[in-house]
């Protein structure tokens, strides 16, 4: 009888500011972030894709950088719609649901929403 090992192998995570938690960051799995860059591109029409380019590349990239406040209240708009899409499962749409909360936040305190990758140890 096989089962499902309780200890997982650790994976990289993306980390970012003003988050919900007691530090003010959330920390995601990179691989669920990536996945989720197809759901943002295919969010807007597609005339309006450079301007999500720069959101796109940032999700599917694995370095650390910051959106400056301008970028990150558009950010949270993109996923913000993203999370209301009805075909997607529930926890993507969670996922793109803490990434406009903290892009929100960021925005609105007018500070730079900064992401930090964190390797597999």
């Amino acid at each position: 009888m096989s089962r499902r090992p309780a200890i997982h192998d650790a994976e990289p995570s993306l980390i970012t500011s003003h988050g919900a938690d007691f530090f003010g960051q959330d920390r995601h799995l990179l691989v669920d972030v990536v996945a989720l860059a197809a759901w943002v591109t295919n969010a807007v029409p597609y005339n309006d894709r450079k301007s999500v380019a720069p959101l796109v590349a940032a999700m599917e990239g694995r370095e650390a950088l910051a959106f400056p406040a301008a970028a990150a209240a558009y950010a949270s708009e993109v996923l913000l719609k993203v999370s209301r899409i009805r075909q997607m499962k529930p926890r993507a749409s969670a996922l793109a649901r803490a990434l406009a909360d903290a892009a929100a936040r960021a925005a609105a305190d007018g500070e730079p929403w900064e992401w930090t990758v964190e390797a597999a140890a």
